[in-house]
């Protein structure tokens, strides 16, 4: 299991994320975009999620819900540009906090192999950044990375093996 770095600089608006995978790029490009994939692994385990809409093409809008005992938590977007492997670009709004909308960019770089994840989402002030910081947010990517490498391991375990790299 890899460790996700987290970097929020004091006095920027923006967060960097990377964590590597032992996955080949392919397999996480379509973990993040195939809805029945992403609703296996994106957020923490306590919630169950649900896709609502995940258009993954320029201008597509997506809205996802995750939802335990206590409510449900929504988050929407739209991508822009055209998502492929080489990178995906989207907005990324918590409906609980309306206005406070961020812009991220995730690359997927891949070595002998293995794919390192690089986000970096840029707010609309450090207060919002700040705010989603303090909400948990460390915890539930680290939680969702962990369900995504075991994920990883079980569509690498699918794959014939002359298609394993």
């Amino acid at each position: 299991m890899g460790t996700t770095q987290i970097t929020a600089p004091p006095g920027q608006p923006f967060i960097e994320m990377s964590r590597e995978f032992d996955a080949p790029r392919e397999l996480l490009y379509r973990a993040h975009t195939d809805p029945d994939l992403l609703v296996r692994w994106l957020g923490p385990r306590k919630y169950e999620m649900i896709v609502e809409r995940y258009e993954v093409r320029d201008g597509g809008r997506y809205r996802y819900i995750h939802r335990d005992a206590n409510g449900e938590y929504a988050f929407h977007g739209v991508f822009h540009g055209d998502p492929s492997p080489d990178g995906i670009t989207q907005t990324f709004e918590f409906e609980g906090a309306p206005g406070h909308v961020s812009l991220e960019t995730m690359t997927l770089e891949e070595r002998a192999g293995r794919t390192t994840v690089r986000i970096h989402s840029v707010y609309q002030s450090v207060e919002a950044r700040d705010a989603m910081v303090e909400s948990g947010m460390a915890e539930g990517v680290n939680d969702g990375y962990a369900r995504l490498d075991d994920l990883l391991a079980e569509l690498s375990a699918r794959q014939p093996a002359a298609s394993r790299g």
